[in-house]
């Protein structure tokens, strides 16, 4: 399977945003495949990290978020549980998970009823290794123009370890990533 054919399928229309997202992704699937060449104790499926670190943001071009290209109707929240139902339909079920789990460090049932978040009620936790790592190193990459000097110049650039961090912390779910960074590192 190559996901940049099947990424080229669903964003032909869209030449920024297909290129926002190829380089996201490589990105992404780069710094999965650094933990997985750490860590070959962990024994992940490397072919498959590649491939759904790849695919994990498939669905944001159904999502409304102009500033990165972005000119569908869905709230970009819901973006990882589209993309998963486009990965479904396209015979990919493993990958449509790491889809639907990578928000933050994945939500709870809770959390989506407690905030109101635009979800069907449902844990939407990364529970394998390699969604795990896939999840861990999406946090560090960026799509848009953020608020840091580095970042203002390159939304692609690599966010420090601080940053990621304090984006979490807003959210409750610091903790958890943080552990991840203990393990994946």
């Amino acid at each position: 399977m190559n996901p940049e054919q099947l990424i080229a399928k669903y964003y032909a229309g869209n030449p920024p945003l297909h290129a926002l997202l190829l380089e996201h992704s490589r990105l992404v699937a780069a710094k999965a495949l650094a933990v997985a060449e750490r860590h070959p104790e962990l024994q992940l499926d490397t072919d498959f990290l590649r491939e759904a670190a790849m695919l994990h943001d498939i669905g944001i071009f159904l999502t409304d978020a102009p500033g990165i290209h972005c000119h569908g109707t869905e709230h970009y929240l819901r973006h990882g549980l589209l993309g998963a139902e486009l990965l479904r339909r396209e015979g990919l079920p493993r990958h449509a998970r790491v889809a639907e789990r990578h928000t933050g460090t994945g939500l709870t049932a809770e959390q989506i009823t407690s905030r109101a978040l635009p979800l069907p009620v449902a844990d939407y936790l990364p529970e394998t290794l390699e969604e795990q790592v896939i999840c861990y190193a999406d946090k560090f990459f960026s799509k848009s123009k953020g608020t840091s000097a580095s970042n203002a110049e390159n939304p692609l650039a690599e966010k420090p370890l601080e940053r990621v961090v304090q984006s979490l912390a807003k959210f409750g779910s610091a903790d958890k990533f943080l552990a991840w960074h203990e393990r994946f590192q």
